[in-house]
């Protein structure tokens, strides 16, 4: 069967199966390997992407299901032009081993562009699924924190 996919603005052809998990795709057919394996349940957030703009476990999502546009964190921002969250992600010093960073920066960017100011609780809520092995979460909310300040400020 051949699926339809926009990928990070690119349109793709795929010809697997509807059940072959999205990430799966990402990273085997189209060669983007930011989005990482983590657990394969959905329960890490290492394969965050964006479906229609919403953080989605890629290792959860069916290729037959993906009913809409899809951002990996390649399509983000790029290393000479990083996209807001990325920079205060620097900024704030969250990366340690790296592992979960494409996940988590993922999931921050999905949150602030539902809420462009989020609180303690709520940034703690909207990031308890992504789970960092170097503990760095103090530094994950200080980023979001930071981001969401730098996009008030435009």
């Amino acid at each position: 069967m051949s699926f339809f996919l926009s990928v990070n603005g690119t349109p793709h052809d795929v010809a697997l199966p509807e059940e072959v998990p999205l990430l799966w795709v990402l990273r085997d057919e189209l060669g983007l390997t930011g989005t990482k394996y983590g657990c394969g349940i959905g329960a890490c957030g290492a394969c965050t992407v964006h479906i229609n703009g919403e953080a989605r476990r890629a290792c959860q999502v069916a290729l037959g299901d993906v009913d809409g546009p899809v951002t990996t964190i390649e399509g983000l921002g790029t290393p000479e032009n990083p996209a807001i969250i990325q920079r205060a992600w620097l900024a704030s010093q969250v990366p340690q081993c790296g592992y979960c960073q494409s996940g988590q920066i993922m999931q921050a960017a999905s949150l602030l562009a539902r809420n462009p100011n989020p609180d303690d609780a709520e940034i703690d809520d909207a990031m308890a699924g992504n789970l960092c092995r170097c503990g760095t979460y103090k530094q994950i909310r200080a980023a979001i924190h930071e981001a969401a300040r730098l996009m008030r400020e435009g």
